[in-house]
């Protein structure tokens, strides 16, 4: 079966959705609502992936560091999913938008009954115009926070997965940079953003560094995986800067934003 050419999945990560204090960034969560409700108004379907629930929920909860325990990180992620789908409903509901909460075990994608009802589930909202906002389901699966085991391993790959779900064409990976990077910008001044990833193999990995911000857990690398089971699939994935949603415009309309990585299919 084919590719919905009017689908897109958009990921958003710890470090757009908070400030430098660790703090809820609502300017940018507003600014990436407008943009996600005012994309469907033109007639595409968007499903949102969403990290933040343990960031949100330790801002939440008055604690003054990461959670360590996996007991503390399970009830930030429970007290901060709470918060952060209020937070969506507000504001998505501002531009006259529903929206539903999808949230993920490694089972839902592994079980094929499982996964076949998710697939119906996506396509049932979707059709209805409802944007779905998909999280693992951090508060009662272990394994998705920091067990060898996880499936996802991040939400970058989540998001592909979900993207090969819903069979979407765009997969728009938000990161805490423009893009990806001949060296890390953040320690080589003159590193140059590669506009196009034809081939994600080695040498491309040995590009990607480590992990991302101090508020996130995903990396460069991370994202190159997402965006080669996606590829594969051909979902066309793109990762560029997630302080600036408008961006998604020029990639609805092919312009060039971020690095793009072209589906193979």
């Amino acid at each position: 079966m084919g590719l919905y050419n009017n689908r897109i999945v958009v990921k958003v990560g710890t470090s757009t959705l908070t400030n430098d204090a660790g703090k809820s960034d609502l300017r940018t969560t507003d600014r990436l609502v407008c943009v996600l409700s005012d994309i469907q108004n033109m007639g595409y379907e968007v499903v949102l992936v969403s990290s933040g629930a343990i960031a949100v929920g330790r801002n939440k909860l008055n604690m003054t560091a990461k959670p360590d325990s996996m007991r503390m990180k399970q009830a930030a992620a429970a007290v901060g999913q709470c918060s952060l789908m209020y937070l969506y409903d507000k504001f998505f509901g501002d531009y006259d938008k529903t929206v539903a909460q999808i949230l993920l075990n490694a089972d839902d994608i592994e079980e094929e009954e499982k996964k076949e009802n998710l697939i119906n589930t996506f396509n049932a909202l979707l059709e209805m115009g409802v944007i779905p906002i998909v999280n693992e389901n951090d508060s009662v699966s272990y394994k998705e926070i920091e067990s060898e085991d996880r499936l996802f391993g991040d939400n970058d790959m989540l998001s592909a997965v979900v993207a090969v779900l819903c069979r979407a064409k765009h997969l728009v990976i938000f990161s805490d940079i423009d893009g990806f990077y001949d060296h890390d910008p953040r320690l080589y001044p003159n590193a140059q953003l590669i506009d196009q990833i034809d081939t994600i193999d080695d040498s491309v990995y040995a590009l990607a560094g480590g992990a991302g911000s101090r508020r996130g857990t995903g990396g460069m690398r991370t994202k190159l995986q997402a965006a080669s089971l996606a590829t594969s699939q051909g979902t066309n994935t793109i990762v560029t800067n997630g302080k600036r949603p408008e961006v998604l415009y020029d990639i609805i309309k092919g312009g060039k934003a971020g690095t793009l990585f072209p589906g193979k299919i």
